[in-house]
């Protein structure tokens, strides 16, 4: 290898030793932000796991069960401990989201161009906003329904030959809310995801119209695996689903007009300078 390789060798090392102490830091600092979110979450685990609860007595007085009592148990020992813990890491990963995307941001950021940092700027505010209100659809309005469902098929009173109650488990119920949570704020990035695919070009409107009852039957199958199997939380995330889809077919079609408003405006641009 003759030293002028070499030199070139030695010139392309150290960028790279200085991006990757950039993503160290980057990395100490997202991480650090999860832990102390993780932190104060686990300190208040009963707590937040109580308002967790609160959809669930909202069903049982939409079920006409005001003297019921609210009532959850766990059957291990260490049963309700690893469940605050899982409750800790869901709510510190929500809570710390906006620093880890902030670092994620400013790590790819020096990469772009100032018109893609421009573009990319409000997609990174638009998707946790889009996730808070896919979570809070769930809190406020798809928890309570599918419990009340769940609700509805116990067996109780003096006329029921069996008594058949409804007694979630700790570590059962959280796992319902997480998964219903994660699916609705997953699916209401759709419109964040579609938009950016068709800023870049990889996806039209006229595209996505044409595929839309692939789509539809596409958002049923999802509902259906990412929901529990009850036709109530299905459909309340296939239907969102599909609204969010045509609402990405309507921001690719704004995104088109802005494009060909700014390639006109260029070329008439480009034609007044030859005419001088």
């Amino acid at each position: 290898m003759s030293s002028s390789e070499q030199d070139e060798i030695e010139k392309s090392s150290a960028p790279l030793i200085e991006h990757l102490v950039e993503l160290r830091s980057r990395l100490m600092w997202s991480i650090g932000g999860f832990f102390i979110a993780f932190l104060v979450c686990f300190f208040f685990a009963k707590q937040l796991f109580n308002l967790l609860v609160v959809p669930f007595k909202w069903a049982v007085d939409w079920a006409g069960l005001a003297d019921h009592k609210v009532e959850l148990i766990y059957t291990a020992p260490q049963e309700f401990f690893f469940t605050q813990i899982k409750l800790a890491m869901f709510g510190g990963l929500v809570i710390a989201f906006p620093l880890i995307a902030t670092q994620i941001y400013k790590f790819i950021a020096p990469g772009l161009y100032r018109n893609e940092r421009a573009a990319f700027f409000p997609f990174l505010i638009a998707s946790p906003i889009l996730f808070l209100m896919g979570a809070a659809l769930v809190y406020f309005f798809f928890t309570p329904m599918v419990m009340w469902f769940f609700l509805a098929m116990q067996q109780t009173g003096p006329d029921a030959e069996v008594q058949i109650s409804l007694l979630p488990k700790v570590s059962e119920y959280l796992s319902l809310i997480m998964t219903l949570i994660f699916s609705f704020g997953l699916v209401f990035q759709l419109p964040v995801v579609t938009t950016l695919m068709a800023r870049v070009g990889l996806l039209t409107s006229q595209g996505l119209a044409e595929k839309r009852k692939w789509a539809i039957v596409i958002a049923f199958v999802v509902a259906a695996v990412l929901t529990p199997p009850d036709p109530v939380s299905q459909i309340g995330l296939a239907l969102p689903t599909i609204l969010l889809y045509e609402i990405s077919i309507w921001t690719a079609r704004m995104i088109e007009r802005k494009r060909d408003a700014e390639k006109l405006a260029a070329e008439a641009a480009s034609s007044e300078q030859k005419a001088t």
